[in-house]
């Protein structure tokens, strides 16, 4: 990395860890390759960005670095040797350490780092490749939450979800799908360490919205049905509402409120199997009375049948 660390990252030599923290994260969020794609010129931005933050934000390395005994790429500063002041010939070019060992990258706290850029928190990701055989640091995984519609878990559909740092995935909904299911996009969390090794992944949990109907249980759905009184006593058929549209039920005679019915393979989808829509009977009396209706209560009443 060519200049100073200092400069990269816009702060004075004089600056706190916080402060060299908080303006890595603004320049992270601005270089991001996610919001500049196929841009060159933000992409090593970006990696030069990050190296710095790499030296500056390990509190050893930094002070190494200003006391001469490294350069800002970390390769440790000779003298008395004819006045030299290069880096030692062949060997890592991160120092003795490496980019990947201890006090470098790996101990740079990414979930607090890149949480907020995704939405979410992150669980540390594993080390793949790398160099000096430490390995390098796996992109964090971000988590982030969806709200879908019991319809949308039902029938299953594609939704978008809008991170924090402006990126857009769409997310395939499966059908049946349960409140509480994660779904994991690979490769679409935090980025690798400086942007070179593998990409976390993106886990989208579900969240099944209430319904202003349907009361979602296990696999089944429950409602309160409004059933006309005269349907309720001699029988007949309603109109009930189902996720998939309206359908009749039959009501039997006689029918009392709370009565449930039962609409076979109507209800969520829980492993792939439909449940059942329960209906509660509702018996609804004429709106503004009935003369008739009076009467008959009335009968009943003085026959002890009320």
């Amino acid at each position: 990395m060519a200049g100073d660390p200092y400069k990269e990252l816009g702060v004075s030599k004089g600056a706190s860890a916080d402060e060299i923290k908080k303006a890595f994260r603004k320049l992270a969020k601005e270089l991001h390759p996610d919001k500049n794609p196929g841009n060159r010129e933000a992409d090593e931005r970006f990696k030069r960005v990050t190296a710095a933050f790499d030296l500056l934000g390990d509190a050893e390395k930094r002070a190494k670095y200003d006391r001469g005994e490294i350069d800002a790429d970390g390769r440790e500063q000779f003298r008395g040797f004819g006045g030299g002041g290069g880096g030692r010939a062949g060997g890592n070019p991160f120092g003795q350490q490496g980019r990947g060992g201890a006090g470098g990258f790996e101990n740079i706290d990414l979930d607090e780092l890149f949480g907020g850029m995704f939405g979410g928190g992150a669980r540390p990701g594993g080390a793949r490749g790398g160099f000096g055989g430490q390995g390098m640091t796996r992109g964090q995984d971000v988590k982030a939450t969806l709200d879908i519609s019991l319809e949308d878990a039902i029938a299953g559909t594609t939704r978008r979800i809008q991170f924090s740092d402006g990126r857009t995935l769409d997310v395939t909904i499966p059908k049946g799908a349960a409140d509480g299911q994660t779904i994991r996009l690979r490769g679409q969390g935090a980025p690798g360490a400086s942007g070179r090794s593998e990409a976390g992944d993106a886990l989208i949990t579900l969240k099944i919205a209430p319904h202003p109907v349907f009361t979602l249980s296990g696999a089944d759905l429950t409602m309160d049905l409004p059933v006309p009184f005269v349907d309720a006593v001699l029988g007949g058929k309603v109109p009930v509402r189902t996720p998939e549209g309206t359908v009749n039920m039959t009501i039997p005679a006689g029918s009392n409120s709370g009565k449930v019915l039962r609409l076979k393979g109507r209800g969520a989808a829980v492993g792939g199997k439909r449940g059942d829509l329960l209906a509660k009977l509702m018996v609804m009396l004429p709106e503004g009375g009935d003369e008739a209706l009076t009467k008959l209560a009335e009968d009943l009443r003085a026959k002890g049948r009320g």
